[in-house]
């Protein structure tokens, strides 16, 4: 009993320092009066993609502000968030932060628990928000087209089925209750069903019935509606229905945010989005219009100085170099050395073409990505040619095909994704003959010089090294 009576009490104090904060804020930031609606998104810690959520967020709160909508940016931030993030939103971003503790998970036991969302549960926060009449509640990834404040006009909760069957919780709208937050935290003691363990299995799970609701149109009168309802699907248009036209075509409510519930990796922030997926450069143009590039320039100024330094040196330093390929040791397990070189050879080709992948600042915009890999590419493989003694078209043929492979992509007048899935395919399988071709020579290239012992010279003998290195 005790122990009900501190959470109460905890509970309590909280939700009085989440009025107080937001109503302060609001009046300290809006002299016209308290606005009665919010756009509210979540952040927390614990995953290796904090920043790029977080960079996200930003450039999501600053669109909404750029459209002029008429209600508080609102984010729920848990209490590990660092500080200078939260200073940004609210001094840079106006954002109005709420720090909260991090909801207990009753779900990571189960067997299809995914832990990236394990904190995912701090969404029902949304629901403490009582300041407001209604709440948008939003994931990082949305992407808005125009305003949306018609949804304040919806019900106590309203969401949209990308799934036909279960409802999408990238956005939402809700009504703040007191009551319906403690109900939705009694329910997680108790471990009410969840299938996914996540924040959209338990809201699927207590509002079971939306599916069975009528659809949701905005009174023209302005007035508030009681009750459940399914949003249009407009309001959450999947990006894959784009990759498929090349366009949009939802014909079902206003054509007004896009997201991304795709995998990680996939989302819109990262340099690598676009060209291989069209959408990408249509987020960072967001960016770049309402956060820009700051925060990641001087790592890739400083990785560009790296890498024509590098290029520099191997073009003026190439006898020293391949001086140190020299191994003059008796012949000796000269045949199991053979084909460690090669390996190696060909390991190192590899590396230079993924690491300057993994050294590029994931959310920089994808023109200058893809342009500081491409130069970080060609450096190392400037390396592997005069270490190995390679010849130089071959080892680069690779780098020509990404970079043929990029234009392909990015021809922006593809009828629509099949043709354009086509035309990729189409140039993959014309590569691939160059590819094994270059391969197949560098591997003669590298027998070659051993066969000759440029790399393994006997005692006493001098080898004459080619001088054409590329």
């Amino acid at each position: 009993m005790e122990r009900r009576l501190g959470f109460s009490w905890r509970l309590l104090m909280l939700l009085a320092a989440i009025s107080l904060e937001i109503g302060c804020g609001v009046a300290a930031k809006e002299p016209r009066g308290k606005r009665r609606h919010a756009y509210a998104a979540m952040m927390y810690m614990g995953t290796p993609r904090d920043y790029e959520f977080y960079v996200a967020t930003r450039v999501m709160m600053r669109s909404l502000s750029q459209l002029r909508v008429d209600a508080d940016l609102v984010v729920i931030a848990s209490i590990d968030v660092p500080a200078r993030w939260l200073r940004a939103l609210k001094e840079e971003d106006g954002v109005k932060v709420v720090t909260v503790e991090n909801l207990k998970n009753p779900y990571e036991k189960q067997d299809n628990f995914n832990n990236r969302f394990k904190l995912t549960l701090n969404k029902l926060y949304a629901w403490s928000l009582v300041a407001y009449d209604r709440v948008v509640m939003l994931d990082s990834d949305n992407l808005f087209l125009q305003r949306t404040d018609e949804l304040f006009q919806c019900g106590q909760f309203c969401a949209v089925f990308i799934n036909p069957c279960i409802f999408h919780t990238g956005l939402f709208v809700l009504q703040p209750s007191i009551d319906v937050f403690n109900n939705m935290l009694h329910e997680l003691e108790i471990g009410r069903e969840n299938p996914d363990g996540a924040d959209q299995g338990f809201l699927a799970s207590y509002f079971p019935d939306l599916l069975d609701r009528p659809m949701f149109h905005p009174p023209a009168n302005g007035s508030k509606l009681d009750g459940f309802y399914r949003l249009p699907l407009g309001y959450q248009m999947d990006a894959s229905y784009y990759y498929l036209k090349l366009r949009w075509s939802i014909p079902c409510g206003p054509n007004s945010v896009i997201t991304f519930p795709s995998a990680p990796w996939l989302k819109p922030w990262y340099w690598w989005s676009w060209p291989v997926l069209p959408l990408g450069l249509s987020w960072h143009e967001q960016r770049r219009m309402n956060l820009g590039y700051g925060s990641e320039l001087p790592v890739m100024l400083m990785q560009s100085v790296m890498y024509l330094g590098i290029i520099a040196v191997t073009r003026l330093a190439r006898p020293s170099l391949t001086k140190l390929c020299y191994n003059r040791k008796p012949e000796k397990s000269i045949t199991l050395l053979h084909v460690t070189l090669k390996v190696a050879g060909i390991w190192s080709i590899v590396a230079a073409y993924t690491v300057p992948f993994f050294l590029v600042p994931r959310t920089v915009h994808p023109t200058l990505g893809w342009s500081l890999y491409l130069l970080g590419s060609a450096s190392l493989t400037s390396i592997v040619i005069n270490v190995f003694l390679l010849p130089g078209l071959p080892v680069l043929t690779p780098w020509l095909g990404i970079l043929g492979s990029l234009f392909v992509m990015a021809w922006p007048w593809y009828s629509d994704g099949v043709v354009r899935a086509l035309a990729v395919f189409a140039y993959a399988f014309c590569c691939a003959p160059f590819v094994w071709e270059a391969l197949r020579k560098v591997m003669g290239s590298l027998q070659t010089l051993l066969e000759r012992e440029a790399f393994f010279p006997r005692l006493g003998e001098s080898t004459e090294l080619p001088c054409k290195l590329y």
